[in-house]
């Protein structure tokens, strides 16, 4: 199998909805060139993207997911400078907002393996050899997706969390990794469902902010290695 070529592209702040309505663009073209492909017999690849960006303050609830695990009415929301959306990725309720990464891959699973299962796993490697190279050490948690620092222990806390859809094999939305995110706006939902569990960031384990440059830098590095493709700056 050929090596695939990824465009990555940092988006910067930008607003929920409207990355949203990118990814969606992203998939539905790559979706129709799969159909073109079937329907005339041809065998044009579809485009892989990988999106970095940050979020201003958002809850986004997965379609598996509780509404009552959003802690906030609708003036506690607007009082929070906070949106909400439901969404179609899998998973529960969380947040987004400034100074935490989001990374969405937009990705022809076909290119590189049919398997969500590892798919996600693969996305957890990342982020985990990602806080290696700063000197954190986290892994994963037997039966939770995402990583976390001290799993299966009382100490354990959430630093990073996944949801994803895929639709023929592409991939759409992806992971909120903690970097230098206010955590006090994780006390308005049970994230993921999860109520007994604590969250974490970067710079809460360091003690000091994080240049978010740096992250992206290494994570696409490590997505790169994880993922065996070779990137292109749009």
């Amino acid at each position: 199998m050929e090596t695939p070529f990824v465009q990555v592209r940092d988006l910067g702040l930008i607003d929920y909805k409207e990355a949203w309505d990118l990814q969606e663009s992203l998939l539905k073209k790559s979706v129709d060139l799969k159909v073109l492909n079937r329907t005339n017999e041809t065998n044009y690849l579809p485009e892989n993207h990988l999106l970095f960006c940050e979020h201003p303050h958002v809850y986004t609830l997965g379609k598996s997911g509780k509404p009552e695990h959003l802690l906030l009415n609708e003036k506690q929301l607007v009082d929070a400078s906070a949106l909400y959306y439901k969404i179609n990725r899998g998973g529960d309720i969380t947040y987004h907002g400034p100074g935490q990464l989001v990374m969405y891959p937009i990705l022809d699973l076909e290119q590189f393996f049919t398997d969500i299962h590892k798919y996600l796993r693969y996305l957890e490697e990342v982020v985990i050899l990602t806080l290696a190279h700063f000197g954190i050490v986290a892994d994963r948690y037997e039966g939770l997706t995402g990583v976390w620092i001290d799993p299966n222990t009382e100490m354990a806390r959430k630093i990073c969390a996944m949801g994803v859809k895929c639709s023929r094999w592409i991939t759409m939305h992806g992971i909120g990794f903690n970097v230098n995110s206010d955590l006090s706006y994780f006390s308005n939902i049970i994230p993921c469902g999860i109520d007994d569990k604590a969250v974490t960031s970067m710079e809460k384990e360091l003690g000091k902010k994080i240049p978010m440059d740096e992250v992206k830098h290494e994570l696409r590095k490590q997505m790169e290695v994880v993922f065996g493709f070779k990137s292109i700056k749009e």
